[in-house]
C-alpha cells in the first residue's frame, strides 16, 4: 500500500464538491491519552465530501454509536501486541495477561510530552513503563496499526460494496495525525492542535442554528443585528493529558474565515491528573487504615476513574467512592456502607485540576459570552476536525507562539547602560569593532498575527577569516519562552532561550565577488563579509526558517529548515 503521511492541524469543511481527479480516502486519527478514534472521509470528483466516524470496534458492536476507544494496549513478554482497545478490558483478557505476565500500557502517550511543558507534578515513574525495548513512537506504531485496520473493517463492513470500493482507494490513503497545542517540531516528526476548532466550526459556529444569533447580546435590544463584523470564540478542549486553549476573531458571513488572535495555550493538566491526584490522595488518607492495602486502593481509583470523576458538577457536594459491600465501614476515614466520601480539603486536592493562572485564563475567555458544549458529539471532535482541516481551510491567519529570533553580537555603545554592564564580556571582533555578546535579535515577536506563507526577515552580516569559510554559512534559530514583552539579552532569563533549529546555505558562488579587508584582529590579516537575511515562514501547520543572500544581484535561499520548538 502506499501511503502519504500528512502531519496536519484541522480546520472546517465548507459544501463544495471535491475538486479532484480521482477517489482518494482520508483517514483522520485522534490518539488521545485515554481514548483514541478515527474519522474517515472518501472523496469522489464532482461530489460534495462527508465526513464520517468508524463508530464500531472489536468489543464494543454492542454499543451504538461509540467513536473511541481506550488508549490501553497488552503486551507479551516477547514484545508482541496480544490486546488493544477494548477488548483489552475484557475479562477474559485480564486473566490472561495475569496469568502471562502481559505488560499493560496506559497513558503511554503522556511518554511523548515536550519537555518544555510546565509538568512538575508528573514525573516518568507516574506514568506506566514502556516495554523493554519498546519505545512511545513504536507504542504508536502498534495502535494506530489496531486503529486502521478497525478503520478498514469498519468501511468495507458498512458500505455498499465495502470490499470493491476499498479496492479503489488502498493505494491513495491520506493520514490527518492530531495533537495538542503544545505538542510541537519534535512530536510532529515523530508522529499536529486546532482539530478542536474546526469541528466547532463545523457542527455549532458556523451552524445554521448558529449564524442567525449573535455571540455577544447588544445593550439595545432593538438595535439591528450586523453578523458580518468579527465575533470572537474561544474553544476550550479539555482531553485526557492536556488542555487546550484557543481563541479566534470569526466572520459568519460569506465567506466564512477566522483569525488567531492569541498565542495558542496548552497546560498538562488532563483528566488522567485527575485521577493521578485522587490516586495519591487514596494512598495517603487510608495509610493506616484497613482499607489502605495497595490492591482496596487501586479498586478505589478504578472506581473513582469509571464514575466518581464522572458524576463531579458542584464544587460544593460531597463525591463518593464505592468500592466494598454495606459492610465495610469506618467513619474515622469518612467510609460507610462500602463507599468513601470525598469532601471539604480532599475533594479539592483531587478535582482543583488546573492552577489559578489557568483559571483565570479560562473565565477571562468565557466572562459575557455564551458557552456550547458539544454534547454527545464531542467524541470524534478532533478526528472530525482533521478531516475538515484537510478539506477546506478557512483559518486566515494564526498569532506566533513564542518570539523567533537568532543570538548575536552588536556593536557596544557606550551610551547604553545595558551595554554598560556588559563591558567585561565585551571583545573585538574581526573588524577591530568593540562588541557585546549574547544579543537576541528578534525577528518574529510573540502574538503577532501571521497569514499563511507570510515572510518575516532580517538582515545580518557574517564575518569570515577566509575565503574557504565564505563557502557555507548557517545560524540557529531561537525561541523565548518567558514573559518578557521584548526580551533583547540571551543572558537575562537564559533558560527561557532554546535553540529550535540550525538554517544552512551554500553560497560558494559569492566567493568570487568578496573582497578581503585588512585587520590586524584577524589571525590571516584579512576578512571578509558576508550579507544575508534570517527568514522565517509561517505554514499551515510548521514554521520554517531558511537564509536568503544575493548572487549577481538575483537572490537566492538556501533550504528551508523547519523550526522544532523543543
Amino acid at each position: 500500500m502506499s501511503v502519504k503521511l500528512c502531519c496536519y492541524e484541522s480546520e472546517p469543511t465548507n459544501e463544495a464538491p471535491y475538486q479532484g481527479l480521482s477517489r482518494k480516502l482520508i483517514l483522520a486519527f485522534d490518539v488521545g491519552t485515554t481514548y483514541s478514534g478515527v474519522s474517515y472521509c472518501i472523496l469522489d470528483p464532482g461530489e460534495t465530501p462527508k465526513i464520517l466516524g468508524v463508530s464500531r470496534y472489536p468489543a464494543q458492536e454492542h454499543v451504538g454509536g461509540d467513536n473511541k476507544i481506550p488508549s490501553i494496549l497488552y503486551y507479551d513478554q516477547q514484545g508482541a501486541v496480544r490486546a488493544v482497545g477494548a477488548e483489552a478490558l475484557q475479562q477474559h483478557v485480564i486473566e490472561q495477561a495475569g496469568d502471562e505476565n502481559w505488560i499493560k500500557l496506559e497513558w503511554w502517550k503522556l511518554h511523548l510530552r515536550p519537555k518544555h511543558l510546565l509538568s512538575s507534578h508528573i514525573k516518568d515513574e507516574d506514568i506506566p513503563s514502556l516495554p523493554e525495548g519498546k519505545s512511545a513512537i513504536q507504542v504508536l506504531g502498534d495502535f494506530m496499526k489496531y486503529l486502521c485496520t478497525c478503520a478498514r473493517r469498519y468501511i468495507v463492513e458498512t458500505h455498499l460494496s465495502g470490499a470493491d470500493m476499498w479496492t479503489t482507494v488502498e493505494d491513495h490513503i491520506e493520514f490527518v495525525l492530531t495533537h495538542p497545542n503544545g505538542w510541537e517540531g519534535p512530536q510532529q516528526q515523530q508522529i499536529q492542535g486546532e482539530a478542536s476548532l474546526h469541528f466547532c466550526v463545523t457542527q455549532v459556529l458556523a451552524s445554521d442554528s448558529l449564524s442567525g444569533t449573535p455571540i455577544a447580546c447588544p445593550e439595545d435590544p432593538e438595535e439591528v443585528l450586523d453578523n458580518s463584523g468579527p465575533q470572537g470564540v474561544v474553544i476550550i478542549d479539555a482531553g485526557g493529558g492536556t488542555i487546550d486553549l484557543s481563541a479566534y476573531s470569526m466572520r459568519l458571513s460569506p465567506p466564512t474565515s477566522f483569525e488567531e488572535i492569541a498565542p495558542a495555550e496548552c497546560r498538562l493538566q488532563g483528566s488522567v491528573f485527575v485521577t493521578h491526584r485522587a490516586h495519591a490522595f487514596l494512598k495517603a488518607k487510608l495509610a493506616n487504615s484497613r482499607f489502605g492495602a495497595p490492591e482496596i486502593v487501586q479498586q478505589m481509583k478504578d472506581e473513582f476513574d469509571r464514575t466518581t470523576k464522572l458524576r463531579f458538577r458542584n464544587a460544593e457536594e460531597p463525591q463518593y467512592i464505592k468500592f466494598g459491600t454495606v459492610r465495610d465501614k469506618d467513619p474515622e476515614y469518612d467510609i460507610r456502607s462500602g463507599q468513601l466520601k470525598l469532601a471539604g480539603q480532599g475533594r479539592f486536592r483531587v478535582f482543583s485540576a488546573i492552577g489559578g493562572e489557568h483559571r483565570r485564563s479560562f473565565r477571562a475567555a468565557a466572562e459575557g459570552d455564551d458557552l456550547a458544549n458539544q454534547g454527545n458529539h464531542v467524541n470524534k471532535a478532533v478526528a472530525d476536525g482533521g478531516i475538515s482541516f484537510y478539506i477546506d481551510h478557512l483559518v486566515s491567519s494564526r498569532a506566533a507562539r513564542f518570539s523567533y529570533g537568532v543570538k548575536c553580537i552588536a556593536n557596544y555603545q557606550s551610551h547604553d547602560p545595558e551595554h554598560r554592564a556588559r563591558k567585561l564580556t565585551a571583545f573585538r571582533d574581526l573588524t577591530g569593532c568593540l562588541v557585546v555578546p549574547n544579543v537576541f535579535r528578534s525577528i518574529l515577536m510573540k502574538g503577532i498575527r501571521v497569514s499563511e506563507e507570510q515572510e518575516f526577515r532580517r538582515p545580518f552580516c557574517m564575518l569570515k577569516e577566509s575565503p574557504s569559510e565564505c563557502s557555507h554559512v548557517s545560524t540557529c534559530i531561537v525561541a523565548y519562552r518567558g514573559k518578557l514583552t521584548a526580551p533583547a539579552w540571551v543572558d537575562v532569563e537564559p533558560h527561557s532561550f532554546t535553540k529550535l533549529c540550525t538554517v544552512h546555505a551554500d553560497t560558494s558562488k559569492v566567493i568570487k565577488s568578496l573582497w578581503p579587508r585588512r585587520s590586524k584582529h584577524s589571525p590571516t590579516g584579512n576578512y571578509y563579509t558576508i550579507r544575508c537575511d534570517v527568514i522565517l515562514l509561517f505554514g499551515l501547520t510548521e514554521l520554517k526558517a531558511q537564509i536568503s543572500w544575493m548572487e549577481n544581484g538575483v537572490e537566492r535561499r538556501g533550504p528551508a529548515s523547519v523550526v522544532y520548538d523543543d
